[in-house]
């Protein structure tokens, strides 16, 4: 179960459209050897954080590329095995048929992203500039990027960021990425329920 967070002490998207929260979820971890998006922080799995702070600014939340309990999971799109643009195209896809404008996406290894991240990224598309996987991307963008991927383009983040011109957003301070248990073990040493519901952390 996710940690509770006030939906409504978190900034609303000023253009007020439907947004859909997308967690990808789908890599391997190699360098964290394990199931990180389960690695517990204050009693609570990583992803369900990331899932608290996305549900406090999202109409609904999703899971791509793997399935979670109280979540719907979303497959990659065209196929799996495409990387992160395979777990975006996934989210816009679903996000699309689903009557969603955008899709705010994040790693489930990223605990503390800020509860108005959708403001701060809007209008879309947009990413943040130290970690692209937190972007605000328009879900109408499904079928370019599905075209992009069939085609053979190049599958790197970037690549698909500056064929959008995607704004780069830099924030205060990059939001926390566990990528080892030495990162989990510091992060988890240092962490603090947000006294401020509008700070990141």
């Amino acid at each position: 179960m996710a940690p509770a967070i006030d939906k409504a002490a978190a900034a609303p998207d000023p253009r007020d459209m439907k947004i859909l929260g997308a967690i990808f979820a789908g890599g391997a971890a190699r360098r964290f050897g394990g199931d990180k998006h389960a690695a517990m922080i204050d009693d609570h799995a990583m992803i369900d954080h990331v899932v608290a702070r996305l549900a406090a600014q999202c109409d609904a939340v999703v899971v791509v590329g793997r399935a979670w309990p109280g979540l719907t999971d979303v497959a990659d799109a065209p196929a799996p095995g495409l990387g992160p643009l395979g777990a975006l195209a996934g989210a816009l896809a679903y996000a699309q048929a689903s009557g969603f404008d955008l899709v705010l996406t994040s790693g489930c290894d990223l605990p503390d992203i800020p509860l108005d991240l959708a403001t701060r990224l809007s209008p879309a598309p947009a990413v943040v500039a130290g970690q692209p996987l937190l972007g605000l991307w328009p879900s109408a963008s499904a079928d370019r990027l599905i075209e992009w991927l069939v085609a053979g383009e190049d599958r790197a983040m970037r690549a698909w960021i500056a064929r959008m011109a995607a704004r780069r957003v830099a924030l205060a301070a990059d939001p926390a990425n566990i990528n080892t248990q030495a990162d989990l073990a510091r992060y988890v040493a240092g962490f603090k329920p947000p006294a401020d519901p509008r700070s990141s952390r």
